[in-house]
């Protein structure tokens, strides 16, 4: 099922919701400082599983402690709803949330 993009009026409402997270161009995205190299792992661990789930996949870059992330929808040209939700289930993943 196509998307079309948000207005940057509709990303600026939710990015409002999301914390950390940013428009960069046509896409959104956060960076994560993680305790360790491992939890950092382990992190984009999780985050892949959730984006096989959501058959929506995001570029990751995984540092020593940290994890980039960046978010659209290629074939729609910009930020969808499909971005933030993804962009939201990653958020439930991140320290402080419930995921170490």
């Amino acid at each position: 099922m196509p998307q079309e993009p948000l207005s940057q009026t509709e990303v600026d409402e939710r990015l409002a919701r999301l914390p950390g997270w940013s428009r960069e161009g046509d896409r959104i995205a956060r960076a994560y400082r993680l305790a360790s190299h491992f939890a950092a792992t382990a992190m984009v661990v999780h985050i892949a599983q959730v984006q096989e789930e959501l058959d929506h996949h995001s570029d990751l870059t995984l540092g020593y402690d940290t994890v980039s992330v960046t978010v659209n929808t290629h074939t729609a040209g910009g930020v969808t709803e499909r971005d933030f939700a993804l962009a939201r289930r990653i958020e439930e993943l991140a320290p402080g949330h419930g995921a170490q």
